[in-house]
């Protein structure tokens, strides 16, 4: 299931122990809203392996700011809390389920 990741949600999400996988985006970007069904249907296939959510760069700044965040769509692919990937722009599905399956 796709959540939404805040500034104040992303350490616990984090501490699940599982691969977080953070689209940062924005309602401005229409690149963004291609990739969004893809997200879903990734949040779907691995719901309980993975934990996949969106993160509306305007809304939280320290999270952008963390992961330096400079064009949307990014997709920040974290193992063991810490930075394993990262995709700028749109790519086709099986380029995310690669780096996701690369992490399990």
């Amino acid at each position: 299931m796709e959540i939404e990741i805040t500034d104040e949600n992303f350490a616990a999400e984090v501490a699940k122990g599982m691969p977080v996988i953070i689209d940062f985006w924005a309602t401005w970007c229409g690149p963004c809203r291609r990739l969004a069904p893809v997200i879903e249907e990734l949040a779907a296939q691995y719901d309980g392996k993975v934990v996949i959510g969106k993160c509306d760069i305007e809304e939280n700044t320290e999270l952008t700011d963390k992961f330096g965040i400079m064009n949307v769509p990014t997709v920040v692919f974290l193992k063991d809390g810490q930075e394993a990937d990262r995709l700028v722009g749109v790519a086709g599905k099986n380029v995310y389920e690669d780096k996701i399956n690369s992490m399990l």
